[in-house]
């Protein structure tokens, strides 16, 4: 089964950009490859209990089950040992990854408190797009009453864009809601 966005990439946002930038063949258009949801914790090194509620979220956010990070190396001031688990990660790729931009743009986004919008300045320069979120509350699959404390997570947008323009237009119709100047 495709995705109601993959099917709106295909029939509208394609002609739109192949329009646009004056593509001549339908390879060139960019499109999303990944999107990799993070959720970095340090305070994991105190209590892992904290870990195991951060797998749980991110699988309910994402559907699919996350990947457990380790430190890479020492530091003695954080009295973190390499090896240690101080995170978790997911990444999503075709369906799933349609899927879970859909409810981020649609659903997420809107419930967050305040929201202008979201800054264009967070281009890689590559035509790869990243934000963070505050808060995991703001999706409607994590319930609020399970939540022992409100955590934030790392959302990159991998394109197959070769500017930031191209990759800028592309999720502008693909409905992510930039901030205008």
């Amino acid at each position: 089964m495709k995705s109601f966005l993959y099917e709106r990439y295909q029939k509208e946002v394609v002609p739109a950009l192949m329009k646009k930038f004056n593509y001549k063949n339908l390879m060139q258009v960019p499109r999303m490859e990944k999107i990799v949801v993070n959720m970095g914790l340090g305070e994991a090194v105190q209590n892992i209990k904290i870990l195991d509620h951060a797998v749980q979220e991110l699988t309910a956010i994402t559907g699919q089950k996350p990947v457990i990070t380790r430190a890479k190396r020492s530091i003695a001031q954080f009295k973190l040992r390499e090896g240690m688990p101080i995170g978790c990660r997911v990444t999503l790729r075709k369906e799933r990854m349609y899927e879970f931009y859909n409810r981020l743009v649609n659903v997420a986004l809107p419930r967050v408190r305040d929201f202008r919008g979201i800054s264009p300045k967070s281009f890689d320069g590559r035509g790869n797009f990243a934000m963070g979120i505050k808060e995991q509350i703001i999706f409607p699959e994590v319930d609020y009453d399970t939540i022992d404390k409100i955590k934030g997570f790392n959302v990159v947008v991998t394109t197959t864009a070769k500017t930031d323009e191209e990759a800028k237009e592309l999720l502008k119709l693909l409905g992510m809601p930039f901030r205008e100047r």
